[in-house]
């Protein structure tokens, strides 16, 4: 099933980062040849109009072949073509399609599975706790604790953590909109930690609150990413990175706990493919949205032949690094 789901996920985040460019060179003008979910053999292909639709065998990517995207073209159709800020659109509209979908599947994931509670919701209630000896059930929401007030689970956490187990707590908390107080006596964790006992609940959002939090995730996790980037090029931190193999055990990981972690590791992917391929890297929108910057700039094209070879030679550095990364992967399995 990890496998399958992981597909699943790869499969929709090509298909809407290859849309992106696929829409936008369509409104464009552009003579689109193919467009392809995959990458080497063909499985499966048809034509229908001016472009022809494939599934190739290796889900590790994808593709839209423009005519004159890689070099000069007398049709006037042609990538090369169109103004360079048509071509900067249709590199763009890739890498932006991934952040919007991100933006989506955090959405269904606060609307339909729920997001931890802002509040002191409470989730579950251990046997023989402190909770279930005050009569606190799942649903009630805490708001006191021996008169400190509770905004948050950060706050019954910071004061629980000044908590000794066998000390006497006076709970408040809000059952059915009425407010209710009970006595507890703070139970022991397997640390020994003094606990209530209690988990933190699920809320879902309505349709207007899911989509705020999933643009503020979506940005939280851009920046996330940049910082993380940022720190491994600096060295304060080692660098890590996962292949194909290693997505899917993560993907395995976040399938067990439940659908709704699912959907976000989907995001977190949707995002990290996003900003990446906005790094300006040969092979790359990035890289291409880079040399498109500098032609803006100074109104001139640098010369396709020498930008065709870079991007080649980024390209097959990209797979070579990606089948670094699967053996890394693998030999970790393997341990």
């Amino acid at each position: 099933m990890s496998i399958v789901y992981t597909l699943i996920i790869l499969c929709v985040l090509v298909l809407v980062h290859e849309f992106g460019h696929f829409a936008v060179a369509k409104k464009t003008g552009v003579l689109v040849e193919e467009f392809a979910i995959g990458m080497g053999p063909q499985l499966l292909g048809w034509q229908k109009g001016e472009t022809e639709y494939s599934l190739r065998l290796l889900p590790i990517g994808g593709y839209v072949k423009m005519v004159g995207e890689d070099g000069e073209s007398d049709n006037p159709r042609a990538f090369c073509n169109k103004t360079v800020w048509e071509r900067m659109a249709i590199t763009f509209a890739g890498p932006l399609m991934n952040m919007l979908v991100a933006i989506i599947f955090f959405l269904v994931a606060f609307m339909y599975f729920g997001t931890p509670a802002s509040n002191g919701l409470i989730g579950t209630v251990g046997e023989n706790t402190a909770a279930e000896a005050a009569g606190i059930v799942p649903g009630d929401v805490i708001v006191s604790l021996n008169d400190t007030r509770i905004d948050n689970w950060d706050d019954l956490s910071a004061f629980m953590a000044g908590v000794q187990p066998g000390d006497e707590l006076t709970v408040g908390y809000l059952r059915g909109g009425e407010e209710f107080s009970a006595s507890a006596v703070a139970s022991a964790n397997e640390e020994g930690r003094a606990v209530l006992g209690v988990t933190q609940g699920i809320a879902k959002a309505d349709v207007i609150g899911s989509l705020k939090l999933g643009f503020a995730m979506t940005v939280e996790f851009t920046v996330l990413i940049l910082q993380s980037l940022w720190q491994m090029v600096a060295g304060t931190v080692p660098v890590e990175v996962a292949g194909p193999v290693g997505m899917v055990s993560m993907v395995g990981e976040y399938a067990n706990v439940g659908l709704m972690y699912l959907f976000m590791f989907a995001g977190m992917l949707s995002v990290n493919l996003g900003v990446m391929n906005l790094l300006p890297i040969p092979a790359l929108d990035g890289g291409r949205l880079f040399f498109q910057i500098i032609e803006a700039v100074r109104g001139k094209a640098i010369d396709p032949d020498k930008e065709a070879t870079i991007h080649l030679v980024g390209f097959v550095l990209l797979m070579l690094l990606m089948l670094t990364v699967t053996f890394m992967d693998i030999e970790k399995l393997m341990q």
